[in-house]
C-alpha cells in the first residue's frame, strides 16, 4: 500500500493529509479548484518540503521526521497538465528519454508494450513533437513517464488542457493502462466524467483535507 500525511501552511492555504491508498490501480484525488490536490501531488513528489510528513510507496519510505529522498531519486513518473516535450528531441528520443538512462535489469516496463497500449506506433518516426495534437503530445509525455519504470506515476489533470474531441479520444488509451501495467497511479483532476471512468479508488479533497478516502 501506499501511506503518506503531509502537513504544510501557506499564507492563505493548508494541507493536512493523512492516507491510505492502495499500491494498485488508479486512486483519483478529486475535488474543486483550491482543494488542494495538486499540492498534496507535489509533496508525493518531493517538490514542497515539510518536516511533518511521511511517506511510504510499498517497502520504501520516502520520507519521514529523519530523512527526505530527493525528488530526482523517488521512482516516480509525473504527467503535467501540458505535455512539456522536450522540443530538440523526435517523438522517439522524448519516448526513450528516461528509458535509456535506465541500466536494462532496472526497466520493468517494456517500450513495444508502451507504444502499443498507447497508441504511438505511427507517431514514432515524427522529428518535430511539437508538431503533434494536444491529445497526441499528451500520449507521448505519459509514455515518456511510463518508460522511466516508476514505482509510482502520479498525474496532474493531465487532461485539463485539451479540447473535449482530443480528451475523448486520449480516455480509452487511459483505460487500457489499468489492467495492463502493475503500477498504482495517483491521479489528480476536477471532472467527475474522468474519475467516473478511471478510478479504482477516491480520495475526495476539499479544503486542504482528505473528506472522504474510498
Amino acid at each position: 500500500d501506499i501511506a503518506a500525511r503531509f502537513k504544510l501552511g501557506f499564507a492563505d492555504f493548508a494541507l493536512d493529509v493523512d492516507l491510505a491508498l492502495p499500491a494498485h490501480g488508479v486512486s483519483a484525488i478529486f475535488g474543486p479548484s483550491g482543494s488542494g490536490k495538486t499540492t498534496l501531488l507535489r509533496c508525493i513528489a518531493g517538490l514542497h518540503r515539510t518536516a511533518d510528513a511521511y511517506l511510504r510507496v510499498r517497502d520504501e519510505v520516502w520520507q519521514d521526521g529523519r530523512h527526505c529522498v530527493p525528488t530526482h531519486r523517488r521512482a516516480l513518473g509525473y504527467v503535467f497538465q501540458e505535455a512539456s516535450l522536450l522540443p530538440h528531441l523526435s517523438v522517439r528520443d522524448n519516448l526513450e528519454f528516461g528509458f535509456k538512462r535506465l541500466p536494462a535489469a532496472e526497466r520493468r516496463v517494456d517500450f513495444e508494450q508502451v507504444v502499443d497500449l498507447l497508441g504511438l506506433a505511427h507517431l514514432i518516426g515524427r522529428r518535430d513533437a511539437l508538431a503533434l495534437s494536444g491529445g497526441e503530445r499528451q500520449r507521448v509525455a505519459i509514455g515518456r513517464a511510463l518508460l522511466a519504470s516508476p514505482r509510482l506515476l502520479l498525474m496532474d489533470e493531465p487532461l485539463a488542457a485539451l479540447d473535449a474531441a482530443s480528451k475523448q479520444d486520449i480516455l480509452p488509451y487511459l483505460e487500457r493502462l489499468h489492467g495492463a501495467l502493475d503500477l498504482p497511479v495517483l491521479y489528480v483532476s476536477h471532472a467527475l466524467d474522468e474519475v467516473v471512468r478511471l478510478a479504482d479508488h477516491v480520495v475526495l479533497m476539499e479544503g486542504g483535507r482528505a473528506i472522504a478516502n474510498d
